[in-house]
């Protein structure tokens, strides 16, 4: 199984573990992984069975606005910035353990300003890649209304209540 991280974070594969298929055929990503992920299943040459997706990001629908002040706060102090991002990832829950990874402008303005595109989500569902999409309903990081509506047409959604942006219920 190839896995990508998501946004400043390594080793974060294991709060997915509930729902990971380990297998060889499987690519997935978190958040910012979800993306890379999703390239990846796009243009490999190798067999994948399924593209698993968790809370990939989805901020399409968020206003430029939006947009200009997540970078400005991150350019203005990235530890803080970092800080306030993870602190959102677990909302409502407590913080657990993580371990941060590279981080930078380039890869935050990528996540910010992708654009989820049906022909995208068909172009790798005709290579026979079964796509899964997995959200917390409590997640206060993506537009969580707005990826459900975007995937299911394309992909089996699993909604999973109290989760936040790791999937993660309660404490």
């Amino acid at each position: 199984m190839r896995f990508y991280s998501g946004f400043a974070l390594a080793d974060d594969q294991h709060f997915f573990d509930p729902y990971l298929k380990h297998s060889d055929y499987t690519v997935a990503g978190f958040s910012y992984g979800a993306i890379k992920a999703a390239q990846y299943a796009l243009y490999a040459r190798e067999r994948i069975d399924t593209l698993q997706l968790f809370s990939p990001a989805f901020f399409q629908t968020k206003k430029e606005s939006f947009r200009r002040l997540q970078m400005g706060g991150y350019f203005k102090d990235a530890e803080r910035y970092l800080d306030n991002f993870i602190t959102s990832c677990f909302a409502p829950s407590p913080i657990k353990p993580i371990t941060l990874g590279n981080n930078d402008a380039e890869s935050l303005q990528e996540l910010l300003y992708f654009e989820w595109t049906g022909e995208l989500m068909e172009s790798i569902r005709a290579k026979g890649i079964i796509i899964e999409v997995y959200l917390g309903l409590e997640d206060q990081v993506i537009d969580v209304a707005g990826a459900r509506e975007f995937f299911l047409p394309y992909a089996t959604v699993t909604s999973i209540k109290r989760g936040n942006h790791f999937l993660q219920t309660g404490v």
